[in-house]
């Protein structure tokens, strides 16, 4: 095939799936709705059932619903017909997924799952299915075009099964007034996380390099290298009175003679950018962005406190 076949057979794709959600927006009602209210009302969890594509679908609307607020947990067809019935108890709300309704461990299982569960909630594309008709209420998820040229492939059938759970997903966050520190709590140790709530104290080494303001050329020499940080802060008992960076060491030896008489308080520069340590990580990361500089000097109740360094804010993934 050429390029442009390619790109044509893409787009097409594309374009299938796209008028298939659009469809599924329009019909969008009361059933979506109470679904919903029954899974934000329910005193327990939501359990996700599928078996096949379907599964996997499950799998991402579970993790998608725990990382925004409702408790969730997937539970494969197969293995609920051999002992893994028991997580559901009757205070939990269970939504079973799948496209055709009638697969043989879905028509095996629903009844089990009406008995056990406080309701049940289907998703399915087809309203006369088994899957259907013990649901309690159903979701419908049916598409007119796989966007598989053989019809075949469950293509258009699971984006609308992965649209329709982010909806749930999302209503459902809104219903719980979930928000973005909430979801940072789950997050904490991936880059969203680490942005929400990560504070400046976080990522402070133990490196605290310092001169007087009439240090020789020599200390400040000794005290730059005594950090990986490149740079010293010039201060008058803890007070910050400026900052000497390995770049003003090199300018001011291009531009003085004799070096013997020069102090810290001719080298430094004044009134340095500082933050709090109880600030944001990514409050810190602005000030560096916007100020083009690599390092940040920390303040405990206005009084230095450390270094917090570029380099190591995007190691650890703020930005």
């Amino acid at each position: 095939m050429e390029r442009a076949d390619l790109i044509s057979v893409a787009k097409s794709t594309l374009e299938i799936e796209i008028a298939e959600l659009q469809k599924l927006s329009s019909r969008l009602g009361d059933d979506f709705i109470k679904a919903v209210e029954i899974i934000h009302s329910a005193k327990g969890k939501l359990i996700v059932v599928g078996i096949g594509k379907s599964a996997h679908v499950g799998n991402k609307i579970v993790a998608t619903l725990n990382s925004t607020g409702t408790p969730s947990q997937f539970l494969h067809a197969s293995e609920a017909l051999h002992g893994d019935l028991g997580v559901i108890q009757k205070q939990d709300v269970v939504l079973c997924i799948s496209n055709s309704g009638n697969s043989p461990e879905i028509v095996n299982l629903v009844p089990y799952l009406k008995d056990y569960s406080h309701a049940l909630i289907g998703m399915t594309g087809n309203p006369s299915s088994k899957l259907a008709e013990f649901s309690d209420l159903v979701l419908d998820a049916h598409v007119d075009t796989e966007a598989c040229p053989n019809k075949l492939a469950p293509t258009s059938s699971t984006t609308l099964q992965m649209a329709l759970g982010d909806a749930l997903a999302i209503v459902l966050m809104e219903m719980n007034g979930f928000r973005a520190n909430d979801f940072a709590k789950f997050h904490p140790g991936g880059s969203l996380g680490k942005n929400l709530i990560s504070k400046v104290d976080d990522f402070l080494s133990s490196q605290k390099p310092q001169v007087m303001e009439n240090a020789t050329v020599k200390d400040v020499i000794i005290s730059i290298s005594s950090s990986r940080h490149g740079i010293t802060v010039v201060t008058e008992e803890d007070a910050i009175i400026g900052v000497i960076t390995d770049g003003d060491l090199r300018r001011m030896l291009l531009r003085e003679e004799d070096i013997s008489k020069v102090l810290a308080r001719d080298i430094m520069s004044a009134n340095p950018k500082t933050i709090e340590k109880t600030a944001l990580a990514k409050e810190a990361m602005q000030i560096l962005k916007d100020n083009n500089i690599g390092q940040l000097v920390v303040t405990e109740n206005g009084k230095y406190f450390g270094i917090i360094d570029l380099h190591k804010l995007l190691d650890e993934g703020i930005i």
